[in-house]
Protein backbone atom coordinates (compact mmCIF):
# COMPACT_ATOMS: atom_id res chain seq x y z
CA UNK A 1 0.00 0.00 0.00
CA UNK A 2 2.90 2.58 -1.06
CA UNK A 3 2.33 4.96 -3.80
CA UNK A 4 5.16 3.96 -6.60
CA UNK A 5 7.72 6.36 -6.70
CA UNK A 6 8.02 8.66 -10.46
CA UNK A 7 10.34 7.29 -13.32
CA UNK A 8 11.22 10.26 -14.44
CA UNK A 9 14.96 9.99 -12.66
CA UNK A 10 15.46 6.97 -14.87
CA UNK A 11 16.87 6.52 -18.35
CA UNK A 12 15.78 4.58 -21.37
CA UNK A 13 18.00 2.03 -20.36
CA UNK A 14 16.58 1.80 -17.06
CA UNK A 15 13.62 1.57 -18.26
CA UNK A 16 13.79 -1.22 -20.98
CA UNK A 17 15.52 -3.02 -17.79
CA UNK A 18 13.11 -2.57 -15.62
CA UNK A 19 10.18 -4.13 -18.38
CA UNK A 20 12.43 -6.76 -19.15
CA UNK A 21 12.76 -7.69 -15.90
CA UNK A 22 9.24 -7.90 -16.02
CA UNK A 23 8.45 -9.59 -19.12
CA UNK A 24 11.13 -12.27 -17.88
CA UNK A 25 9.77 -13.39 -14.43
CA UNK A 26 5.83 -13.25 -15.96
CA UNK A 27 7.40 -15.83 -18.23
CA UNK A 28 9.30 -17.83 -15.97
CA UNK A 29 6.86 -17.97 -13.11
CA UNK A 30 4.39 -18.70 -15.97
CA UNK A 31 2.23 -15.65 -14.46
CA UNK A 32 -1.52 -15.12 -15.99
CA UNK A 33 -2.53 -11.73 -16.88
CA UNK A 34 -4.56 -9.95 -14.24
CA UNK A 35 -8.43 -9.98 -14.87
CA UNK A 36 -9.58 -6.15 -15.05
CA UNK A 37 -12.92 -5.28 -14.65
CA UNK A 38 -13.58 -1.90 -14.44
CA UNK A 39 -16.61 -0.27 -12.68
CA UNK A 40 -19.03 0.96 -15.23
CA UNK A 41 -18.55 4.39 -15.37
CA UNK A 42 -21.41 6.71 -14.13
CA UNK A 43 -22.99 9.15 -16.64
CA UNK A 44 -22.44 12.65 -16.70
CA UNK A 45 -18.67 12.96 -16.08
CA UNK A 46 -17.08 15.71 -17.05
CA UNK A 47 -13.86 16.58 -19.60
CA UNK A 48 -11.99 18.95 -21.30
CA UNK A 49 -11.68 22.60 -19.87
CA UNK A 50 -13.69 22.71 -17.26
CA UNK A 51 -12.97 26.40 -16.28
CA UNK A 52 -12.46 29.61 -18.03
CA UNK A 53 -8.40 29.40 -18.85
CA UNK A 54 -6.86 32.53 -17.14
CA UNK A 55 -6.78 35.98 -18.83
CA UNK A 56 -3.80 37.03 -20.44
CA UNK A 57 -2.63 40.12 -18.38
CA UNK A 58 -0.16 41.67 -20.67
CA UNK A 59 1.94 42.21 -17.62
CA UNK A 60 5.48 41.28 -18.06
CA UNK A 61 8.00 40.43 -15.50
CA UNK A 62 12.17 40.42 -15.49
CA UNK A 63 13.75 37.82 -13.65
CA UNK A 64 17.41 38.31 -12.66
CA UNK A 65 19.39 34.87 -11.16
CA UNK A 66 20.50 35.11 -7.70
CA UNK A 67 22.34 31.89 -6.88
CA UNK A 68 22.38 28.49 -7.95
CA UNK A 69 22.35 25.66 -6.02
CA UNK A 70 23.83 22.56 -7.33
CA UNK A 71 21.50 19.27 -6.53
CA UNK A 72 22.67 16.96 -4.09
CA UNK A 73 24.40 13.56 -5.57
CA UNK A 74 22.06 11.34 -3.80
CA UNK A 75 18.79 13.25 -4.52
CA UNK A 76 16.60 12.41 -7.67
CA UNK A 77 15.59 15.10 -10.32
CA UNK A 78 12.04 15.27 -8.44
CA UNK A 79 13.77 16.23 -4.62
CA UNK A 80 15.60 19.86 -4.34
CA UNK A 81 15.11 23.11 -3.32
CA UNK A 82 11.50 23.90 -1.57
CA UNK A 83 11.16 27.09 0.77
CA UNK A 84 12.65 29.97 1.25
CA UNK A 85 12.58 32.58 4.39
CA UNK A 86 14.68 35.69 5.27
CA UNK A 87 17.24 35.90 7.73
CA UNK A 88 14.77 37.74 10.81
CA UNK A 89 17.58 40.07 10.73
CA UNK A 90 16.35 41.83 7.60
CA UNK A 91 19.49 42.29 6.40
CA UNK A 92 19.11 40.58 2.89
CA UNK A 93 19.96 37.38 4.00
CA UNK A 94 18.42 34.18 3.10
CA UNK A 95 17.63 31.11 3.93
CA UNK A 96 16.44 28.22 1.60
CA UNK A 97 15.78 24.51 2.22
CA UNK A 98 16.75 21.38 -0.23
CA UNK A 99 14.26 18.38 0.48
CA UNK A 100 17.53 16.17 0.75
CA UNK A 101 18.11 17.63 4.13
CA UNK A 102 20.20 20.53 3.79
CA UNK A 103 19.29 24.11 4.63
CA UNK A 104 21.39 27.01 2.87
CA UNK A 105 22.47 30.34 4.09
CA UNK A 106 22.72 32.85 1.28
CA UNK A 107 24.65 35.76 1.49
CA UNK A 108 26.33 38.16 -0.71
CA UNK A 109 25.54 35.53 -4.00
CA UNK A 110 26.82 32.67 -2.63
CA UNK A 111 25.46 29.82 -0.40
CA UNK A 112 26.71 27.47 2.27
CA UNK A 113 25.12 25.02 4.15
CA UNK A 114 23.86 26.31 7.83
CA UNK A 115 22.30 22.72 8.81
CA UNK A 116 22.81 19.46 7.56
CA UNK A 117 19.96 17.31 9.16
CA UNK A 118 21.64 13.96 7.80
CA UNK A 119 24.07 15.00 10.49
CA UNK A 120 21.49 15.68 13.18
CA UNK A 121 18.54 12.70 12.55
CA UNK A 122 19.69 9.17 12.76
CA UNK A 123 16.60 7.73 10.28
CA UNK A 124 16.62 10.94 8.34
CA UNK A 125 14.53 9.77 5.47
CA UNK A 126 14.45 10.97 1.91
CA UNK A 127 12.26 9.25 -0.92
CA UNK A 128 10.92 7.62 -2.14
CA UNK A 129 8.53 10.25 -4.14
CA UNK A 130 8.92 13.66 -4.20
CA UNK A 131 6.98 14.19 -0.73
CA UNK A 132 9.91 13.43 1.95
CA UNK A 133 13.11 14.61 3.62
CA UNK A 134 13.40 18.01 5.09
CA UNK A 135 9.57 19.52 4.29
CA UNK A 136 9.64 23.11 5.81
CA UNK A 137 10.47 25.59 7.89
CA UNK A 138 9.84 28.62 9.49
CA UNK A 139 11.32 31.42 12.20
CA UNK A 140 9.95 31.85 15.34
CA UNK A 141 8.96 35.42 15.26
CA UNK A 142 11.08 36.34 18.20
CA UNK A 143 13.87 34.58 16.87
CA UNK A 144 16.40 37.42 17.37
CA UNK A 145 15.82 37.30 20.92
CA UNK A 146 15.10 33.32 21.31
CA UNK A 147 16.79 31.75 18.81
CA UNK A 148 13.93 29.26 18.05
CA UNK A 149 13.71 27.45 13.99
CA UNK A 150 11.14 24.98 13.34
CA UNK A 151 11.62 22.34 11.06
CA UNK A 152 9.87 19.81 9.47
CA UNK A 153 11.66 15.84 8.43
CA UNK A 154 10.34 12.89 7.47
CA UNK A 155 11.92 9.75 8.99
CA UNK A 156 12.07 5.84 8.49
CA UNK A 157 9.93 4.08 10.44
CA UNK A 158 11.53 1.75 12.97
CA UNK A 159 8.56 0.84 15.12
CA UNK A 160 9.14 4.67 17.02
CA UNK A 161 5.41 5.73 18.78
CA UNK A 162 3.76 8.81 17.03
CA UNK A 163 1.37 10.98 18.27
CA UNK A 164 -0.37 10.84 15.68
CA UNK A 165 -1.22 8.18 13.26
CA UNK A 166 -4.33 6.63 11.43
CA UNK A 167 -5.66 3.12 11.13
CA UNK A 168 -3.90 0.47 9.57
CA UNK A 169 -0.75 2.93 9.92
CA UNK A 170 1.87 0.19 10.65
CA UNK A 171 2.01 -0.64 7.08
CA UNK A 172 3.92 2.76 6.50
CA UNK A 173 7.14 3.08 6.80
CA UNK A 174 7.46 6.86 7.07
CA UNK A 175 6.94 9.22 9.95
CA UNK A 176 6.76 13.16 9.64
CA UNK A 177 8.30 15.04 12.55
CA UNK A 178 8.01 18.66 13.69
CA UNK A 179 11.17 19.85 15.80
CA UNK A 180 11.74 23.30 17.35
CA UNK A 181 15.78 23.80 17.03
CA UNK A 182 17.28 26.07 19.57
CA UNK A 183 20.26 27.78 17.60
CA UNK A 184 22.77 29.29 20.26
CA UNK A 185 24.22 32.00 17.92
CA UNK A 186 21.20 33.96 15.92
CA UNK A 187 23.86 35.49 13.16
CA UNK A 188 26.40 32.53 13.16
CA UNK A 189 26.93 31.39 9.43
CA UNK A 190 26.45 27.69 10.62
CA UNK A 191 24.50 26.01 13.56
CA UNK A 192 25.17 24.96 16.47
CA UNK A 193 22.31 23.88 19.32
CA UNK A 194 19.88 21.81 20.35
CA UNK A 195 17.03 20.30 18.97
CA UNK A 196 13.47 19.48 20.74
CA UNK A 197 11.17 17.49 19.32
CA UNK A 198 7.50 18.63 19.14
CA UNK A 199 5.10 16.06 17.28
CA UNK A 200 5.31 13.01 15.46
CA UNK A 201 2.55 11.75 12.94
CA UNK A 202 2.83 8.47 11.35
CA UNK A 203 0.99 8.48 7.68
CA UNK A 204 -0.21 5.68 5.77
CA UNK A 205 1.97 6.19 2.72
CA UNK A 206 4.69 8.67 1.67
CA UNK A 207 2.01 10.85 -0.77
CA UNK A 208 1.22 14.00 0.20
CA UNK A 209 3.09 14.41 3.65
CA UNK A 210 3.68 17.63 5.56
CA UNK A 211 4.01 20.48 3.89
CA UNK A 212 3.88 24.29 4.98
CA UNK A 213 4.96 25.67 7.77
CA UNK A 214 4.73 29.44 9.03
CA UNK A 215 4.01 32.18 11.35
CA UNK A 216 1.78 34.71 10.59
CA UNK A 217 4.29 37.45 9.84
CA UNK A 218 5.09 40.81 11.61
CA UNK A 219 2.26 41.09 14.43
CA UNK A 220 2.61 42.84 17.36
CA UNK A 221 3.48 40.86 20.27
CA UNK A 222 0.19 41.81 21.75
CA UNK A 223 -2.06 39.86 18.80
CA UNK A 224 -3.81 37.19 20.08
CA UNK A 225 -2.10 35.47 16.64
CA UNK A 226 1.67 36.22 17.76
CA UNK A 227 3.75 33.24 17.66
CA UNK A 228 1.09 30.67 16.45
CA UNK A 229 2.10 27.73 14.10
CA UNK A 230 0.36 26.59 11.23
CA UNK A 231 1.30 23.42 9.49
CA UNK A 232 -0.43 21.98 6.34
CA UNK A 233 -0.82 18.09 5.76
CA UNK A 234 -1.77 16.78 2.80
CA UNK A 235 -4.74 13.28 2.73
CA UNK A 236 -1.21 11.40 3.29
CA UNK A 237 -2.09 9.29 -0.32
CA UNK A 238 -5.04 7.63 1.81
CA UNK A 239 -7.25 8.43 -1.29
CA UNK A 240 -5.19 6.86 -3.94
CA UNK A 241 -4.68 3.59 -2.01
CA UNK A 242 -8.78 3.99 -1.30
CA UNK A 243 -8.66 4.32 1.92
CA UNK A 244 -10.97 8.01 2.15
CA UNK A 245 -12.16 6.94 5.68
CA UNK A 246 -8.95 7.40 6.90
CA UNK A 247 -9.41 11.42 6.68
CA UNK A 248 -11.46 14.27 6.29
CA UNK A 249 -12.71 13.86 9.95
CA UNK A 250 -11.93 15.62 13.29
CA UNK A 251 -10.25 12.18 14.36
CA UNK A 252 -7.71 12.48 11.52
CA UNK A 253 -4.51 15.13 10.89
CA UNK A 254 -4.48 14.18 7.03
CA UNK A 255 -5.87 16.64 5.01
CA UNK A 256 -5.78 19.21 7.75
CA UNK A 257 -4.32 22.58 8.69
CA UNK A 258 -2.78 22.70 11.92
CA UNK A 259 -2.42 25.78 14.48
CA UNK A 260 -0.65 25.30 17.58
CA UNK A 261 1.23 26.99 20.24
CA UNK A 262 5.12 25.88 20.17
CA UNK A 263 5.64 27.37 23.64
CA UNK A 264 2.51 25.87 25.54
CA UNK A 265 2.23 22.63 26.93
CA UNK A 266 -1.33 21.58 27.19
CA UNK A 267 -1.12 19.32 24.15
CA UNK A 268 -1.80 15.22 24.64
CA UNK A 269 2.37 14.99 24.99
CA UNK A 270 3.21 18.14 27.08
CA UNK A 271 5.40 19.55 24.50
CA UNK A 272 3.39 22.08 22.59
CA UNK A 273 0.04 24.16 23.04
CA UNK A 274 -3.02 23.93 21.85
CA UNK A 275 -4.52 27.57 21.14
CA UNK A 276 -7.88 27.99 22.96
CA UNK A 277 -9.25 29.48 20.34
CA UNK A 278 -8.61 26.45 17.63
CA UNK A 279 -12.29 25.79 16.71
CA UNK A 280 -12.35 22.17 17.85
CA UNK A 281 -10.30 22.98 21.06
CA UNK A 282 -13.56 22.36 23.19
CA UNK A 283 -14.89 19.38 21.72
CA UNK A 284 -16.01 17.31 24.30
CA UNK A 285 -14.74 13.73 21.93
CA UNK A 286 -10.85 12.72 23.55
CA UNK A 287 -10.81 11.81 20.05
CA UNK A 288 -10.89 14.85 18.29
CA UNK A 289 -8.07 16.56 17.25
CA UNK A 290 -7.87 19.97 18.56
CA UNK A 291 -5.08 21.23 17.00
CA UNK A 292 -7.09 21.32 13.76
CA UNK A 293 -7.52 24.84 12.13
CA UNK A 294 -8.90 23.54 9.09
CA UNK A 295 -9.58 20.47 7.05
CA UNK A 296 -10.65 18.98 3.45
CA UNK A 297 -7.75 19.25 1.85
CA UNK A 298 -5.89 16.90 -0.86
CA UNK A 299 -2.21 18.92 -0.71
CA UNK A 300 -2.34 22.09 0.99
CA UNK A 301 1.21 23.43 -0.71
CA UNK A 302 1.50 26.67 0.54
CA UNK A 303 -0.24 29.24 3.08
CA UNK A 304 0.25 32.86 3.13
CA UNK A 305 -1.57 35.92 5.01
CA UNK A 306 -2.91 39.19 3.25
CA UNK A 307 -2.59 41.00 5.65
CA UNK A 308 -3.09 44.36 4.28
CA UNK A 309 -7.17 43.02 4.62
CA UNK A 310 -7.21 41.89 8.31
CA UNK A 311 -5.35 38.40 8.91
CA UNK A 312 -6.31 36.67 5.36
CA UNK A 313 -5.06 33.68 5.22
CA UNK A 314 -4.69 32.15 1.74
CA UNK A 315 -3.59 28.30 1.22
CA UNK A 316 -3.31 26.32 -2.13
CA UNK A 317 -4.32 22.73 -2.37
CA UNK A 318 -3.13 20.83 -5.58
CA UNK A 319 -5.76 18.80 -7.47
CA UNK A 320 -6.07 15.03 -8.22
CA UNK A 321 -6.45 15.04 -11.81
CA UNK A 322 -8.90 18.06 -12.86
CA UNK A 323 -9.08 21.75 -10.39
CA UNK A 324 -5.58 23.62 -9.00
CA UNK A 325 -7.35 25.79 -6.14
CA UNK A 326 -6.60 28.83 -4.17
CA UNK A 327 -8.46 29.17 -1.14
CA UNK A 328 -8.98 31.58 1.93
CA UNK A 329 -9.16 30.16 4.93
CA UNK A 330 -11.77 30.34 7.76
CA UNK A 331 -11.49 28.94 11.17
CA UNK A 332 -13.28 25.38 11.30
CA UNK A 333 -13.91 25.75 7.38
CA UNK A 334 -14.28 22.20 5.67
CA UNK A 335 -13.33 22.78 2.11
CA UNK A 336 -14.30 19.52 0.28
CA UNK A 337 -11.58 16.63 -0.34
CA UNK A 338 -12.14 14.10 -1.60
CA UNK A 339 -15.52 14.62 -1.97
CA UNK A 340 -14.80 17.91 -3.89
CA UNK A 341 -12.57 19.38 -6.30
CA UNK A 342 -12.65 22.78 -7.32
CA UNK A 343 -16.62 23.40 -7.41
CA UNK A 344 -17.34 19.95 -8.83
CA UNK A 345 -18.18 16.73 -7.15
CA UNK A 346 -16.37 13.23 -6.98
CA UNK A 347 -19.10 10.73 -5.87
CA UNK A 348 -16.93 7.38 -5.15
CA UNK A 349 -13.34 6.31 -3.93
CA UNK A 350 -13.14 4.28 -6.86
CA UNK A 351 -12.97 6.98 -8.89
CA UNK A 352 -11.19 10.65 -7.92
CA UNK A 353 -10.28 11.35 -11.24
CA UNK A 354 -13.84 12.08 -12.92
CA UNK A 355 -15.82 14.86 -11.68
CA UNK A 356 -19.38 16.44 -11.82
CA UNK A 357 -21.51 19.33 -11.61
CA UNK A 358 -22.62 19.66 -7.93
CA UNK A 359 -26.36 19.11 -7.28
CA UNK A 360 -28.18 22.13 -6.58
CA UNK A 361 -28.70 20.80 -2.56
CA UNK A 362 -24.53 20.16 -2.52
CA UNK A 363 -23.60 23.71 -3.19
CA UNK A 364 -23.48 24.56 0.24
CA UNK A 365 -21.90 21.67 2.17
CA UNK A 366 -18.49 22.25 1.50
CA UNK A 367 -16.11 25.92 1.45
CA UNK A 368 -15.76 26.36 -2.62
CA UNK A 369 -12.36 27.44 -3.49
CA UNK A 370 -11.43 31.57 -4.51
CA UNK A 371 -9.71 31.12 -7.31
CA UNK A 372 -9.08 27.82 -9.92
CA UNK A 373 -7.07 26.86 -13.24
CA UNK A 374 -7.84 23.07 -14.41
CA UNK A 375 -5.68 20.65 -15.68
CA UNK A 376 -5.74 22.21 -19.46
CA UNK A 377 -3.40 25.10 -18.17
CA UNK A 378 -1.09 23.07 -15.50
CA UNK A 379 -0.67 20.44 -13.25
CA UNK A 380 -0.28 21.35 -9.47
CA UNK A 381 -0.26 24.45 -8.36
CA UNK A 382 2.57 26.13 -6.27
CA UNK A 383 1.37 28.55 -3.53
CA UNK A 384 3.09 32.21 -3.75
CA UNK A 385 2.70 35.58 -1.75
CA UNK A 386 0.78 38.68 -1.79
CA UNK A 387 3.99 41.52 -3.40
CA UNK A 388 4.03 44.24 -1.28
CA UNK A 389 7.49 45.63 -3.00
CA UNK A 390 8.34 48.68 -4.93
CA UNK A 391 7.27 47.56 -8.21
CA UNK A 392 3.98 48.83 -9.02
CA UNK A 393 2.56 46.71 -11.32
CA UNK A 394 2.85 43.87 -9.14
CA UNK A 395 1.75 45.78 -5.84
CA UNK A 396 -1.03 43.63 -3.84
CA UNK A 397 -1.36 40.66 -5.84
CA UNK A 398 -0.96 37.29 -5.23
CA UNK A 399 1.77 35.99 -7.06
CA UNK A 400 1.67 32.11 -8.18
CA UNK A 401 2.30 29.69 -10.45
CA UNK A 402 2.53 25.60 -11.44
CA UNK A 403 5.05 23.45 -9.97
CA UNK A 404 5.64 21.48 -13.47
CA UNK A 405 5.41 23.67 -16.70
CA UNK A 406 6.72 27.06 -14.44
CA UNK A 407 3.69 29.60 -15.61
CA UNK A 408 3.19 32.24 -13.31
CA UNK A 409 -0.15 33.66 -12.43
CA UNK A 410 -1.45 36.45 -9.97
CA UNK A 411 -4.42 37.46 -8.83
CA UNK A 412 -5.79 40.79 -7.40
CA UNK A 413 -6.61 40.99 -3.41
CA UNK A 414 -8.90 43.34 -2.87
CA UNK A 415 -10.99 44.19 0.40
CA UNK A 416 -13.97 42.58 -1.13
CA UNK A 417 -12.16 40.10 -2.93
CA UNK A 418 -14.17 40.54 -6.37
CA UNK A 419 -12.04 39.20 -8.90
CA UNK A 420 -11.26 35.46 -9.26
CA UNK A 421 -9.90 35.63 -12.05
CA UNK A 422 -6.53 33.87 -13.00
CA UNK A 423 -4.43 36.26 -14.64
CA UNK A 424 -0.75 34.71 -16.59
CA UNK A 425 2.34 36.94 -16.30
CA UNK A 426 4.51 36.85 -19.68
CA UNK A 427 8.77 36.89 -19.00
CA UNK A 428 11.02 38.49 -20.40
CA UNK A 429 14.45 38.39 -20.74
CA UNK A 430 17.20 40.35 -22.94
CA UNK A 431 14.46 42.01 -24.45
CA UNK A 432 12.48 38.94 -25.86
CA UNK A 433 9.77 36.92 -24.27
CA UNK A 434 10.37 33.50 -22.67
CA UNK A 435 9.26 31.30 -20.01
CA UNK A 436 10.89 29.16 -17.47
CA UNK A 437 11.35 26.14 -19.04
CA UNK A 438 13.20 27.54 -21.56
CA UNK A 439 15.21 29.34 -19.23
CA UNK A 440 16.06 25.77 -17.27
CA UNK A 441 16.12 23.86 -20.32
CA UNK A 442 14.10 21.59 -18.47
CA UNK A 443 10.35 20.22 -18.98
CA UNK A 444 9.23 19.58 -14.92
CA UNK A 445 10.52 22.02 -13.17
CA UNK A 446 9.03 21.67 -9.84
CA UNK A 447 8.83 25.31 -9.08
CA UNK A 448 8.58 27.27 -6.36
CA UNK A 449 7.69 30.76 -5.20
CA UNK A 450 10.04 32.81 -2.39
CA UNK A 451 9.26 36.31 -0.48
CA UNK A 452 11.74 38.53 1.51
CA UNK A 453 8.99 40.51 3.38
CA UNK A 454 11.61 43.13 4.66
CA UNK A 455 13.10 43.86 1.39
CA UNK A 456 9.97 42.65 -0.18
CA UNK A 457 11.59 40.86 -3.00
CA UNK A 458 9.71 38.69 -4.81
CA UNK A 459 11.47 34.68 -5.88
CA UNK A 460 11.09 32.22 -8.38
CA UNK A 461 12.61 29.22 -7.50
CA UNK A 462 13.33 25.99 -9.74
CA UNK A 463 14.22 23.15 -7.77
CA UNK A 464 15.48 21.33 -11.01
CA UNK A 465 18.14 23.21 -11.77
CA UNK A 466 18.98 24.74 -8.59
CA UNK A 467 18.02 28.48 -9.52
CA UNK A 468 16.95 30.99 -7.63
CA UNK A 469 15.86 33.92 -9.02
CA UNK A 470 14.53 37.58 -8.30
CA UNK A 471 11.73 39.59 -9.96
CA UNK A 472 13.35 42.77 -10.94
CA UNK A 473 11.24 44.56 -13.03
CA UNK A 474 7.69 44.74 -14.67
CA UNK A 475 6.13 45.88 -17.87
CA UNK A 476 2.79 47.16 -18.37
Amino acid sequence: KQVMPSFQALDDGALLSILSYIEGETARLRIAALAVSAAPARAGGLTGRLVAAPSKSGLKIELEDVVRIPRLTYSTRDLGLATLRPHPAGDGRLFVSDQGGILYLIANGSAEVFLDLRDEVKDFNIGPGIATGLGSFDFHPDFLNNGLLYITHAEKFHGQPADYSVTDSARSEVQWVLSEWKVDLVNARTFKGSRRELLRLHAPTFGHGAQDLQFIPDLDKSDPDYGLLYWGYGDGGSNNIRRPELGHHLKSFLGTILRIDPRGNNSRNRHYGIPSDNPFASDSDPATIREIWAMGFRNPHRMAWDLRHGKRMMATDIGESNIEELNIIVKGGDYGWPNREGNFKIYTKEDLKTVYPIPAGDRDLYRGPFAVYDHTVGNAISGGFVYEGDIEELKGKYVFGDIVNGKLFYVNTGSALADSTVYELTIIRNGKETDLRQMSHETRLHLRIGYDRFSRQLYVITKVDGMIRRVVKAYP
